[in-house]
């Protein structure tokens, strides 16, 4: 028997004064039994840390050839590639030629996959974003994740506070250097 989906809701308060976002969201995320709860973090801080009109996540394993968030202007161009976790090269090559933008949100092992991707061939890869959150700090606020729940994201000079319920923490958002081959 085929294991099925987990739905998870946030209520996240987000406030990102890097950017000057201020909005509550109500999001519905569906969690595949092989994805881990660092993994569905991570794709849910990408989407509040991306958040803009037109945002929206991909239809998961179902649409393969989509990134697992897009950015897409009013007509439908695509504005923003967003990955989560650690997709192929090949992957961010295509995307770099479908969208101006592309950034990855690495779940773990962040140096090692930049590190990796510097030496494969992609696309305009000096103009790749990888980010990364402190892995232990990822961790224990993942092990804290409920099926519903209030959050509370806030961003200020490139770091992140995170309240998940009465728990409250923080973390960098380090962006990675991604050298590619000359």
């Amino acid at each position: 028997m085929a294991l099925s989906v987990t739905m998870y809701v946030f209520e996240v308060e987000l406030a990102d004064s890097d950017r000057n976002v201020y909005e509550r969201l109500e999001l519905r995320l569906a969690r595949h039994p092989s994805e881990t709860s660092e993994y569905l973090l991570t794709r849910l801080l990408a989407y509040c840390l991306e958040y803009s009109e037109g945002i929206a996540f991909s239809k998961g394993l179902s649409a393969p050839d989509e990134p697992a968030i897009a950015v897409r202007d009013l007509t439908g161009a695509l504005r923003a590639w967003i990955e989560v976790g650690a997709p192929e090269a090949a992957r961010l090559h295509r995307a770099s030629k479908a969208a101006p933008r592309v950034a990855v949100y690495a779940h773990r092992n962040a140096g090692q996959l930049a590190a990796r991707y510097a030496t494969e061939h992609i696309h305009r890869s000096e103009h790749l974003e990888l980010y990364a959150f402190q892995s232990e700090w990822l961790s224990a606020c993942a092990a804290q994740l409920t099926r519903r729940m209030k959050i509370s994201v806030t961003v200020a000079a490139q770091h992140l506070y995170l309240s998940l319920g009465s728990e409250s923490s923080s973390s960098p958002i380090e962006r990675l250097s991604i050298a590619g081959p000359t």
